[in-house]
């Protein structure tokens, strides 16, 4: 027998792509599958790919269902997870997708959520130093956002070895239409999305920016200042963070490519790519993986930090069952793909 995983919001993206991930992992295996509105429709009906899942039929997402499962993956908006939550036996683990238990602050939280704060659990960005302690004897994981996991990962290593200033921190950030969920909107049409390219939530008033903060702050051990501009750019899925700071006195490229490498080159999912490559959203679709490539712009006085991933895999399922991996004791790379699907 296998470990029992349910999924709430098993109709939307990040719940299909949880699915996906389960039905391949070794030890993993699907228990109760739940959504809203797509109740009683079969998995089939939303996510046609899933094939093997033909005739399971969505159902409601109670407490009591869910509790029927060893795990609960909680793939719901933003502000849905911490009812549900505090209804879940302590005993199961529980990784919330969304971002109901990520900040730390709850004035950070007001400032973004119309729901109260229900505070922070284990934060699970396994690469930062200390998380992977934390997540393997925690119960309940906070799954870090999809733009928060590249800029993070981008710029951490960096503020953390004093080889950039914090207080001039800029991030533009082209995400894919799936990273605004399923959710029926005219800005998300096809016919408004194909040929254009546009910025919104523009001027730090974007949900995921007070993450950022948090982490960069944790990172540098001092306060931050960040710009965050989040780009809809018209393909399906996939992020690709240009994210700039001001170098620290005498900080050299050579000293940048090194602290990324001293950082991740014993991540089996974060790759820092050779001189002259830069990362493409395509190389990560449908892996866990996350491509780096940072310059020193000498002229303009700023060091660039690129980072691709796939923002419903390493930004959302498939760094939620890294997280579950590690919270279980099982290989933490265990049914996840590292190599991306190309062309």
């Amino acid at each position: 027998m296998g470990v029992r995983v349910a999924v709430a919001g098993a109709s939307g993206y990040a719940g299909g792509e949880l699915l996906r991930l389960v039905l391949g992992h070794p030890v993993l295996e699907l228990g109760p599958l739940t959504a809203g509105t797509q109740a009683g429709r079969t998995v089939t009906d939303v996510h046609p790919s899933l094939t093997p899942l033909a005739g399971v039929v969505l159902t409601e997402t109670t407490p009591e269902e869910l509790a029927r499962a060893d795990v609960v993956f909680l793939a719901l908006p933003h502000g849905e997870s911490a009812a549900l939550a505090a209804r879940l036996p302590e005993d199961r683990l529980v990784v919330d997708l969304g971002a109901d238990f990520r900040l730390r602050d709850p004035a950070a939280w007001a400032r973004f959520y119309d729901t109260p704060h229900a505070g922070s659990w284990v934060y699970g960005l396994p690469e930062l130093p200390g998380t992977r302690a934390r997540v393997a004897t925690a119960r309940r994981v906070a799954n870090p956002g999809c733009y928060v996991t590249a800029v993070t990962l981008a710029l951490a290593p960096l503020l953390s070895s004093r080889l950039v200033l914090g207080e001039d921190l800029v991030v533009v950030a082209a995400s894919g239409t799936s990273g605004a969920g399923r959710t029926t909107r005219a800005s998300l049409l096809a016919s408004e999305v194909m040929g254009s390219t546009t910025a919104y939530k523009v001027g730090g008033v974007h949900q995921h920016t007070p993450e950022i903060v948090q982490n960069l702050a944790a990172a540098a051990a001092a306060d931050v200042v960040v710009s965050f501009t989040p780009v809809l750019v018209p393909m399906p899925r996939g992020i690709l963070a240009t994210c700039t700071a001001r170098p620290a006195p005498g900080a050299t490229e050579s000293d940048l490519r090194a602290a990324l490498h001293a950082a991740y080159d014993s991540e089996p999912f974060v790759h820092v790519m050779p001189p002259g490559a830069w990362p493409a959203t395509g190389a990560t679709v449908g892996s866990n993986s996350v491509h780096l490539q940072v310059a020193l712009d000498a002229d303009a006085r700023r060091v660039v930090v690129v980072a691709a991933l796939d923002n419903l895999v390493k930004g959302a399922a498939g760094q939620a069952v890294q997280n579950a991996n590690l919270a279980l004791g099982l290989d933490e790379s265990a049914g996840l793909p590292v190599a991306g699907l190309v062309p």
